[in-house]
């Protein structure tokens, strides 16, 4: 028997569908993808192919938690986390969005790794990180 298969899918509420779409897209060098109907409401972001991020607007659809975006503080307790093959370039592309850096980039001992934190456009905190053990 094979092991059964897990891929993480988050979804984040977001007052602006498309400024996120644009903004993470951008962020994570992302694939492009083309025009779709849902676009205003919900959106994914892929790289390589691969699901990393899906994007709803609030209050719309009324599924459960994903209502009254003022009903609690952006995130409190999330935190999106993505590693990246690009770091270098990857904090470059954060410059230029002009993303509210919480914690400039620098060398965690325990993954053996490098990371960036940010706030994205609704207030989330992401970070970016160099893949475990790159200095190895």
């Amino acid at each position: 028997m094979q092991t059964p298969r897990v891929e993480a899918q988050p979804l984040i509420a977001v007052r602006n569908v498309r400024v996120s779409s644009r903004w993470y897209s951008t962020l994570l060098a992302a694939d492009s993808m083309p025009e779709h109907s849902h676009r205003d409401f919900y959106d994914r972001v892929f790289s390589s192919g691969q699901l990393v991020l899906q994007l709803h607007a609030w209050d719309e659809h009324d599924h459960p938690s994903l209502t009254n975006a003022d009903a609690a503080p952006v995130g409190h307790g999330l935190v999106l986390w993505f590693q990246v093959s690009d770091f270098d370039a990857a904090v470059d592309r954060a410059r230029a969005l002009g993303a509210t850096v919480l914690k400039w980039p620098e060398f965690n001992p325990a993954p053996r790794h490098r990371e960036i934190w940010l706030r994205d456009p609704d207030g989330y905190v992401v970070v970016l990180s160099s893949p475990d053990g790159e200095n190895d």
